[in-house]
């Protein structure tokens, strides 16, 4: 298993701004899987092939996007999880959130965030937004190449 798989996870607990997300997505969704969890433990789960998602393809998302504020297990949690397995930690993991609070901000890059990104509101930023992010993670970033052991 390498961290170069095809697929993005988006994990965004708002279902508005989910249908926003894929629909401004829609560009990568031909070439490009996305896969959606609604809060943090379902975000885990999904990277650790537990419950629901044991019998999920092979290989890691090829970005994680990921919300601050979510219920039950938020996106700090979720992100430290990642960052500190090593397992997972070469997935990019863009913070993709309401909150500009400078605390939230620091907090995610100190726990390994690759990106923080503040989600405009209306519309057409917003998918130029997450078309900008889709497009460097996806087509322009070259990820390593080095294999993890297998989860």
């Amino acid at each position: 298993m390498t961290c170069e798989p095809a697929h993005i996870l988006l994990a965004e607990d708002d279902p508005a701004d989910v249908e926003l997300a894929l629909s401004a997505m829609a560009v990568f969704a031909s070439t490009r899987h996305i896969a959606v969890v609604n809060n943090g433990e379902d975000a885990l789960d999904y990277l650790y092939r537990r419950r629901s998602w044991r019998g999920r393809g092979a290989g890691q998302p090829a970005l994680v996007l990921l919300d601050l504020k979510m219920p039950g297990l938020g996106g700090l949690e979720v992100l430290r999880s990642i960052k500190s397995d090593a397992r997972m930690r070469c997935i990019p993991v863009v913070v993709f959130t309401s909150s500009g609070e400078r605390r939230d901000v620091a907090r995610c890059y100190e726990n390994g965030a690759n990106a923080y990104v503040v989600k405009p509101v209306e519309f057409p930023s917003f998918a130029e937004t997450l078309q900008a992010i889709g497009h460097f993670w996806i087509s322009l970033n070259v990820p390593p190449t080095r294999s993890v052991r297998a989860l």
